[in-house]
């Protein structure tokens, strides 16, 4: 082997070494989690629904949605859901295990968590809605949201209003209903359904229709007729 070849033979493997070890390259989509797969919630983010298989049960899971017009906003209040991130809700995956359900959260879907106890302190987050990569610390708290997929407003206007209190706790802890997010998509999703906002990240856009539509057929929540065309038109 010539000098010039085995320079080059240690150069190409020292750049393997470092590409293996580089601790801070993004994760990759193939850890999260596809929805149609994840249906508790407790799998990762939200993979990209591809395959026209995949495709066909997303449309099936969203044509068997009820439909209704949305009803007024009187009477909701966040604190309607019980206590911010309680850890008492009764027939959700994570309760009663002494964190809160937003640590719980940002735990499943970060990269390189540390804790102080329950509470998570910093992490790297691939943020489903925008794919911007975030690397967080609690001193930024806001930066990273727990977005409720079917907003709580939505739901008291669809329905929740008339829930019993432990059916609305357990869907607003419910990790099927919940993403560590990047804090400004989730501010400029707000209460919306599908069909006034939808992920600036086109790939993400079915898989988002379909945990919509399983954490409203979970709930029994009916959709708008605009949301549940929109949601379709994203999968098909």
């Amino acid at each position: 082997m010539s000098t010039r070849d085995a320079i080059a033979l240690l150069a190409g493997a020292v750049l393997v070494a470092s590409l293996l070890g580089n601790t801070n390259a993004a994760p990759s989509q193939a850890t999260a989690a596809n929805p149609l797969a994840n249906a508790d919630g407790t799998g990762r983010g939200l993979a990209p629904i591809t395959s026209r298989g995949d495709r066909a049960r997303a449309t099936d899971l969203i044509n068997a949605l009820s439909v209704r017009a949305m009803g007024g906003k009187d009477g909701y209040e966040r604190t309607r859901y019980g206590d911010n991130w309680a850890d008492t809700a009764g027939a959700v995956p994570y309760s009663h295990n002494g964190c809160r359900t937003r640590d719980d959260l940002l735990a499943r879907d970060g990269d390189d968590v540390e804790r102080a106890g329950c509470t998570v302190t910093s992490l790297r987050l691939t943020d489903p809605y925008t794919g911007r990569v975030i690397r967080w610390h609690k001193s930024n708290a806001d930066e990273i949201q727990v977005d409720h997929v079917v907003p709580l407003s939505y739901a008291w206007r669809m329905g929740a209003n008339r829930w019993p209190m432990p059916k609305r706790l357990n869907f607003a802890n419910d990790p099927l209903n919940l993403l560590p997010v990047y804090g400004n998509a989730n501010e400029a999703k707000d209460g919306s359904g599908p069909g006034s906002w939808l992920p600036p990240q086109r790939t993400i856009r079915c898989a988002y229709a379909v945990r919509f539509a399983q954490v409203a057929t979970k709930y029994r929540l009916p959709v708008t007729r605009a949301d549940k065309t929109t949601m379709l038109a994203q999968c098909r």
